[in-house]
């Protein structure tokens, strides 16, 4: 399976071996409903939290990107997951519900600040023809991490939340380690080549790209629906009779199906135009998430299940590639925070926007958005497909 990614360097290999041990301790955010109960936080409390937490994943991915490019890759992997480890311990002693908000707002941007450096760092180590299977990679290694982190999770937290948190910060603490004796950045564009394009440090020269800011809303729809796996997925299955297990048994079926037909996806699919690729995937995935509103016993959930996960195995690495072909040298770090950014807030309106027209207009609405802004967002998307492919050829030439 590994042969489809030979040939990338050492600097990939390494990212995708330390996200592997990050994503094996992304263990306390599933459970933290389930500890703010243990400690008396409900209503409100519970809310005031989880709102930090996805508030987080809005201010990360920007900071992550501005310090990429601004004090480097590496410092500013390093920064993020030393901080999100403190926030592990600030957000385990925390004495209450504010005081918890706090620290997931704290853990969530810290955690958020890493990836733009990480997708930065791997697109100065990697020609542009082989970036899609680099982040299909590292894609990978989150499934894997993630999968695994799912069965220890359940049973850490049967002896003691605090093995989460603890397992968390120290699985933090080796990926910082890694990052810090392991990798070497690159030789990059001057800082000054920031200021002679007239753009400045800041985030002028991402919002000066009218093809980028064509292509990210497109991409932040793609990733609200497949957000929806996350949030109305297990609303519908409890809505259904089915048990916690149950929720459980998909979500295995999805982490099976992506690790292991991946690698096999990645090195057929990368020889094809990214973009059409990108729009067939997101249309499966579209597909699968609406095929949910018919299920209605396990066989069937299952089934839409498998629908999107083969969506994501398709797109896998693509529209992170896309934006790192599109940037110049030396703002590829705030490239990859405006595409962190929008992945940060198709999420947020999954858990906001999601849940308030399931509970409120009803599954239905939710399921026909879901595939109705689904396709259409990937048949746009198609429609950019010959001037990305003209504007990345001109910045190879050049």
């Amino acid at each position: 399976m590994l042969s489809t990614f030979r040939g990338l360097p050492p600097t990939v290999w390494t990212v995708f071996a330390g996200t592997i041990v990050n994503r094996l301790g992304h263990l306390v955010t599933p459970f933290l409903v389930f500890l703010l109960a243990d400690r008396g936080v409900t209503g409100a409390g519970t809310s005031y939290v989880l709102g930090a937490l996805g508030a987080g994943n809005l201010l990360g991915p920007v900071l992550g990107g501005f310090l990429a490019d601004r004090i480097g890759r590496r410092p500013t992997m390093l920064t993020g997951l030393l901080a999100a480890a403190a926030a592990q311990g600030a957000l385990f002693l925390a004495p209450g519900a504010l005081t918890m908000a706090a620290a997931a707002l704290l853990l969530s941007a810290a955690s958020a600040t890493v990836s733009p450096a990480a997708y930065a760092l791997m697109a100065d180590a990697v020609d542009a023809e082989r970036r899609q299977r680099a982040y299909a990679l590292f894609g990978w290694g989150v499934n894997i991490g993630t999968a695994v982190a799912g069965v220890l999770g359940g049973f850490l937290a049967a002896h003691g939340y605090w093995l989460l948190f603890a397992v968390d910060a120290g699985t933090l603490l080796i990926y910082a380690t890694v990052v810090a004796t392991r990798l070497r950045e690159p030789r990059r564009a001057p800082k000054a080549a920031d200021t002679a394009a007239g753009a400045g440090l800041g985030y002028g020269v991402v919002l000066r790209d009218r093809l980028l800011l064509a292509l990210l809303p497109l991409f932040g729809v793609q990733l609200f629906v497949y957000s929806l796996t996350e949030v109305a997925l297990p609303l519908a299955m409890r809505d259904s009779g089915l048990s916690p297990a149950a929720y459980g048994a998909t979500a295995a079926v999805n982490a099976v199906l992506v690790v292991a037909l991946q690698p096999f996806a990645s090195g057929l699919l990368a020889r094809l135009p990214q973009l059409p690729v990108q729009a067939a995937g997101s249309a499966l995935i579209a597909v699968g998430v609406a095929l949910t509103g018919l299920a209605d016993g396990i066989v069937g959930y299952t089934a839409s299940v498998a629908v999107w996960s083969l969506g994501e195995v398709v797109v896998a690495g693509i529209a992170a590639s896309v934006v790192a072909n599109l940037a110049p040298a030396h703002a590829r770090g705030r490239y990859q925070g405006a595409f962190g950014w929008t992945w940060g807030l198709a999420r947020f309106a999954a858990l906001t926007l999601g849940v308030t027209l399931y509970t409120g207009l009803g599954p239905a609405a939710l399921w026909l958005l879901a595939l109705t802004a689904g396709l259409l967002a990937a048949a746009t998307t198609l429609v950019l497909h010959r001037r990305v492919t003209a504007r990345v050829s001109h910045t190879l030439a050049a």
